[in-house]
């Protein structure tokens, strides 16, 4: 335990950041709002107080410096304006998947409407949660492949108090899903097998990044099975050259209609298929 000054203990975490982190200064604050459990009103205005720090915040350092991802560092992520919780074995949300929430709201008005939902690759929970709490009459399913992305949903639904209305299943695509679907949801792993990623990812569950040998072998396996049971929405994230790929495939098939979107850099990003 150590008795230092805000001051002092940023202008150490700088220090030990700097060599292997972008914007050392900022994420040194940052972790010490985290650590401290402080806003940054409170960092600023304190800039002399004197506080605790124990071997958990320079642990925290140490990781970070190996350029661990902030998020699994605090245990806390955001997303769609709520905290949730986040661990190894679950995606870290990104800003663009909140793009498929305001999707499915694009395509179901009326949040008052008694549903089916099915999610796959529920990761940490966070896009069936949203829509729950945007959908108060609906019913969820949101199924993953690996258990320990599934305890993390777990512990954001306890979170949230939506144990009743969002069921947990483990299992591949909708292996696990006997009912009847009327929207499906997904953001899965569309990413091809050969491609070289950032290295601050591979801390990241490399089953929830890479989709196959082209990238998009899960996504076709689940327009497959919305054509084959007749799901009537089908909203989904993609990757940003897939967008051809996937009107491709279903071209001549029996759809209503088919809608893509892009991200907030004007990335083809996700598509909404209506069968």
């Amino acid at each position: 335990m150590r008795y230092i000054t805000v001051e002092t203990i940023l202008k150490e975490t700088t220090s030990k950041l700097t060599p292997h982190i972008l914007r050392a200064s900022r994420e040194a604050q940052l972790l010490l709002m985290a650590y401290l459990q402080k806003d940054e009103l409170w960092l600023l205005t304190n800039q002399k107080s004197e506080i605790e720090i124990d071997d958990t915040f320079f642990e925290w350092i140490l990781r970070r410096s190996k350029n661990e991802p902030f998020e699994y560092i605090t245990k806390r992520v955001s997303f769609y304006s709520e905290e949730f919780y986040i661990d190894e074995g679950a995606l870290i949300p990104r800003p663009e998947t909140e793009l498929l929430i305001d999707e499915v709201l694009k395509h179901v008005q009326d949040t008052d409407t008694s549903m089916t939902f099915v999610e796959v690759g529920v990761g940490s929970g966070i896009i069936s949660i949203m829509l729950a709490k945007k959908f108060p009459n609906t019913r969820f399913i949101a199924v993953d492949i690996s258990s320990k992305a599934l305890d993390v949903a777990k512990k954001n639904i306890k979170k949230f108090a939506l144990e009743d209305r969002i069921e947990l299943r483990e299992g591949s695509l909708l292996e696990p899903v006997s009912e009847q679907i009327d929207y499906l949801v997904s953001n899965p792993p569309y990413i091809a097998n050969d491609v070289t990623l950032e290295s601050n990812l591979s801390y990241e569950p490399q089953n929830a990044l890479f989709g196959g040998e082209i990238g998009d072998e899960i996504i076709q396996k689940l327009l497959d099975e919305v054509l084959k049971q007749k799901i009537k929405f089908f909203s989904c994230e993609m990757g940003y050259d897939q967008k051809d790929k996937i009107r491709s495939y279903l071209q001549n098939k029996e759809i209503k209609s088919l809608e893509f979107y892009q991200d907030y850099s004007s990335f083809d990003r996700g598509f909404t298929l209506k069968v």
